[in-house]
């Protein structure tokens, strides 16, 4: 039996992280993975749906200005589209790969094994794969299993008609309609790929009375607009009541609240609600380790577990399915376990990125979060039409908006960017929110010019009064007030 400092068990992106940083602390490290080194990171996951995304808004800006000539719109087949994303996925697994290898040749702190990985006991680990069984044992575990895409009860998903995000990129060819069940992060980003490539007609059906229902009914305006202006049909307050794969399609029926029924035919459905950790097989009972029974994930202090010597990072634990937080989840365990100092896991400043129609990026609060919190804070909003460089882009669709505490300080609660290069504006208000900098300091900072960041800046002056345009003149572009817990809640600043 082989022992080890540490076994972490699933090699994606929260898995890899925590091993790699195992290395550099000198940790004696075992990473077993059953199937692909990268996970979700790579395969059916983050890369290829943001590849597809990438290639398809080259597509649709495209055929823009080919419609503004009053020409043919430009198509790409399947077989070219999922060509460049097999591409995509070869140079990033190769890349993988070869750090792999090169790693087990150069130092004896680290082995990679290939297996279905299962308890046997709180230090023992069995580990599986076809005509081999191994036994090891390890003073410290890291469970990063990942997650698999959510069912919905009573619809079959056979990945060929009836889809989720696993099955999509092994479809034979862009139907001509497909039914889009969820509409948060994932089935907006879906709808706003398939509708950009021009070959699909998308129905998304979304339960609640807006799509994206947890940020500002603002962001979420934008958004509806526009997957609308590209022909996505949205089914707003909807119920699926029914949904049946067919011989040429797929059928569905929808309920909605004021009582109408309507029965829908398309060629392929995709289900987008959710994922769920993966635990099935692990023998966590054996190894004590307990489980959230409602939500089917891992119980964690941090990253720590019910059992002290055994930590869970990434999409086990159900709670912040991003490839970055689980990257940083799997450092933080392994430094915990190698005793170095750390401090207390933070996503209060996590930025994320939406790959929409347009672009949204976030970090912090926003405003229906201050609300519900009970938190005063003033608010900026400046429109992309105001910026120079989205003019010149002719991306003139979004806006900026920062709230910041109502006080003196003004220091950052949150900031969401909605159009193009939202996501390059993000970083630098997570980092002053990282260290306490009120918002005057963004505005001594000399930004490039024309840039989509200096409708960051322009924010912060309108909160300070010294903005280049005034709210008070340019109500319908600019947005300025407070908003403070009691009866008379918004004020004009």
């Amino acid at each position: 039996m082989d022992d080890y400092d540490l076994c972490v068990i699933g090699g994606g992106p929260a898995g890899y992280a925590a091993a790699m940083r195992a290395i550099d602390l000198g940790l004696r490290t075992l990473l077993v993975e059953r199937d692909r080194i990268g996970g979700t990171g790579i395969y059916d996951g983050a890369l290829t749906s943001k590849t597809l995304w990438e290639l398809s808004q080259r597509v649709s800006s495209a055929n823009e200005v080919v419609r503004e000539r009053g020409r043919r719109p430009f198509r790409l087949s399947w077989e070219e589209i999922t060509r460049t994303v097999n591409e995509a996925v070869f140079e990033r697994k190769y890349l993988y790969a070869c750090h792999m290898q090169l790693l087990a040749g150069s130092t004896d702190r680290f082995r990679h094994e290939r297996g279905h990985a299962c308890f046997i006991g709180p230090h023992d680990l069995r580990i599986e794969r076809p005509g081999m069984t191994t036994t090891i044992r390890a003073r410290h575990f890291i469970i990063a299993t990942g997650s698999r895409p959510r069912a919905i009860p009573g619809v079959h998903v056979d990945e060929l008609r009836v889809m989720t995000s696993n099955g999509i990129l092994h479809m034979d060819d862009l139907p001509g309609s497909i039914v889009i069940i969820g509409a948060g992060v994932i089935g907006c980003e879906f709808a706003t790929i398939l509708a950009n490539f021009g070959h699909t007609q998308v129905h998304l059906i979304d339960r609640a009375e807006r799509i994206l229902p947890f940020e500002d009914a603002d962001v979420s305006e934008v958004v509806r607009k526009g997957l609308e202006s590209k022909g996505v049909l949205v089914h707003h307050s909807a119920r699926l009541e029914r949904l049946e794969a067919l011989p040429h399609g797929v059928e569905y029926t929808l309920a909605f609240t004021d009582g109408r029924k309507r029965t829908i035919a398309v060629d392929r459905a995709l289900l987008s609600v959710g994922r769920t950790p993966n635990l099935d097989g692990l023998g966590l009972d054996a190894a004590g380790v307990a489980v959230d029974p409602d939500r089917g994930c891992i119980l964690v202090d941090g990253t720590r577990t019910s059992v002290p010597h055994i930590h869970a990072v990434g999409d086990v634990t159900g709670a912040h399915m991003l490839v970055n937080l689980g990257e940083m989840e799997g450092r933080h365990a392994a430094e915990s376990i190698a005793g170095v100092p750390t401090t207390v896991l933070d996503h209060e400043h996590t930025s994320t990125i939406m790959f929409l129609e347009p672009e949204v990026a976030g970090v912090g609060l926003n405003e229906q979060e201050c609300r519900l919190q009970g938190i005063a804070y003033r608010m900026a909003r400046i429109d992309y039409s105001c910026l120079a460089r989205a003019i010149a882009m002719r991306r003139t669709r979004g806006f900026f908006k920062v709230l910041v505490t109502d006080d003196e300080e003004m220091r950052v609660l949150g900031m969401r960017a909605v159009g193009e290069h939202a996501s390059s504006a993000i970083q630098a208000v997570a980092l002053m929110m990282h260290t306490g900098l009120g918002i005057r300091t963004l505005t001594d900072l000399v930004h490039p010019h024309p840039s989509i960041i200096e409708g960051v800046q322009e924010c912060a002056r309108i909160l300070l009064g010294t903005s280049l345009f005034k709210p008070s003149v340019y109500g319908d572009k600019l947005r300025h007030y407070t908003w403070r817990p009691g009866p008379a809640e918004e004020r004009a600043a």
